[in-house]
């Protein structure tokens, strides 16, 4: 980690400025497997407060969130309990693809990380984002960069002369092989700025 912070220091006058000013990053952590998914899969396009009170919610619902129960719950009171729509088709794919055998979570932290993305992405409703949080938060992996992240791509606008993806992308390449603690740096600026913490449930 050390070494990590020092390289990107070295490397990019930005994150130097971030470090005087807010210090090191906050790296976050969540458990390998199924329920790390579900948050995920809840925290798509919404704030973290509305996810975590939506995932509190299912937790009450279901007592234990699995993917068993997820299955056997009819999709209504999902419903009710302040999953959307599309998320409930999105959970229940999540839950027949684990119990079916299509997906292997346990086995994931031994693939390449492409491997690891192309698993999870072909469940319906596991993009990009989805996939490379998971990786990060999950797998501990060095060298990823969510590139849908919205707080990332306004964050590098703000401090780069960037605007497209696809310039985000190659300034990345500078940051490699911790693209990950590049991000962190990002999304830890981000946060700071507006006065407010990682949440964490």
């Amino acid at each position: 980690m050390k070494e990590a912070i020092s390289y990107l220091l070295q490397k990019d006058i930005v994150f130097q400025q971030i470090f005087d000013l807010y210090g090191e990053p906050t790296i976050s952590t969540r458990p390998q497997g199924f329920e790390s998914l579900c948050k995920l899969i809840i925290e798509q396009q919404v704030s973290l407060a509305s996810a975590k009170a939506c995932y509190l919610k299912l937790e009450n619902l279901l007592e234990v969130v699995n993917p068993e129960n997820i299955s056997k719950t009819a999709d209504e009171d999902l419903r009710n309990n302040g999953i959307s729509k599309q998320k409930v088709v999105y959970l229940k794919a999540l839950s027949n693809a684990v119990l079916n055998k299509e997906l292997q979570l346990e086995t994931l932290a031994e693939k390449t990380e492409p491997e690891i993305k192309t698993a999870l992405t072909t469940i319906k409703g596991i993009g990009n984002w989805t996939a490379e949080v998971y990786m990060m938060f999950c797998l501990q992996k060095e060298d990823v960069f969510p590139i849908g992240d919205i707080a990332l791509q306004n964050t590098l606008k703000e401090l780069y002369p960037v605007s497209s993806k696809e310039e985000m992308i190659l300034l990345s390449e500078n940051w490699k092989p911790y693209s990950s603690l590049a991000t962190y740096f990002f999304w830890h600026y981000y946060l700071k700025k507006r006065n407010r913490e990682p949440l964490v449930y």
